[in-house]
């Protein structure tokens, strides 16, 4: 029933021509490559709380994410079915296995959260996003490359984390020793999804000598999540002990720190660390290398900088 929703959905894109597969690529690509960048600007320059609450919600999910897929091992739709087309290049950018949908739970995990920040505050803003999560995961299905229940399991373990995530961040309320016990915790449980992934089988199927999925590129995405998660750890950390981040309200300067942030924080996802760590490393410790800088550069270097510059 799923590969028949995708052809149904495949066969539209072919009777209109293609003519909205690049909205629907936009979308989904938006959700991956713009979205996961509103955390720090929150964090940075709106509101500290619901930054680090961002933060939280998805590298958490993204963490989560990578072993439900690496647990289920779940073959994309084109691989299940050689009816299926996926459109434009959708196919290349389709990374990991397919259950559940990482776009979907990005996506969500963003867009969610300023739902639940804007919801009673600008009720238009909260009823935009909840139309993108719609959207997005739409797209996925639209594009050929993940079924309706990847896209739904995606919708709902964001839902349920950031939920969760608002009702730890609410009974811990700042405070600096339980969240130090949380550190610890997220440490030892990272360490322990790392080794679960190197060792647990994976499927080794093949088709005319030649490995249809390899599980070593499947890994790639949560070692990225693991890397991103433990910089978000030890950057809050440093953060809340030694930097004590303030947004310095009414400056000038800060919207362009935070253009300049951002302008390096992506450059650095982008470009600079496949070309270094990544290519140094390789696929998985270059990965979680590139991303535990990023993601502690975002949350306890460059809000020194903004502290130090943005009244000079």
């Amino acid at each position: 029933m799923d590969i028949q929703y995708l052809l149904f959905l495949q066969g539209l894109r072919i009777a209109t021509g293609g003519v909205f597969d690049e909205l629907f690529n936009a979308i989904s690509k938006f959700a991956v490559d713009i979205m996961p960048f509103l955390p720090f600007i929150v964090f940075w320059c709106v509101n500290k709380k619901w930054g680090y609450r961002y933060l939280s919600t998805l590298g958490i999910g993204e963490v989560v994410n990578g072993v439900i897929k690496l647990t289920v091992c779940a073959y994309r739709p084109w691989i299940r079915s050689a009816e299926i087309e996926p459109a434009g290049d959708s196919k290349v950018a389709a990374t990991g296995y397919s259950f559940p949908s990482g776009h979907t739970m990005s996506g969500t995990s963003t867009y969610g959260t300023t739902v639940a920040w804007q919801r009673n505050k600008r009720r238009w803003l909260a009823v935009l996003c909840g139309v993108m999560i719609a959207l997005t995961g739409f797209s996925r299905n639209f594009l050929g490359v993940h079924t309706p229940q990847d896209v739904l399991v995606g919708f709902t373990e964001a839902v349920i984390i950031i939920l969760l995530v608002g009702y730890v961040q609410n009974k811990i309320d700042g405070d600096t020793k339980k969240l130090d016990i949380l550190a610890v915790i997220g440490i030892i449980a990272v360490i322990c999804v790392i080794i679960y992934i190197k060792v647990k089988p994976y499927p080794m199927d093949y088709v005319d000598g030649e490995l249809l999925v390899d599980p070593n590129k499947m890994m790639n995405d949560c070692f990225k999540a693991c890397g991103a998660f433990v910089g978000l750890i030890a950057g809050s950390f440093v953060e809340r002990h030694y930097v004590h981040y303030e947004i310095p309200e009414g400056s000038k300067n800060l919207p362009v720190l935070a253009f300049i942030g951002f302008m390096i924080v992506f450059g650095w996802k982008e470009y600079f660390a496949p070309a270094t760590f990544v290519a140094a490393f390789g696929g998985h410790w270059g990965n979680f290398i590139a991303r535990l800088i990023l993601w502690f550069f975002a949350v306890a270097i460059w809000p020194i900088c903004i502290q130090k510059w943005a009244n000079d």
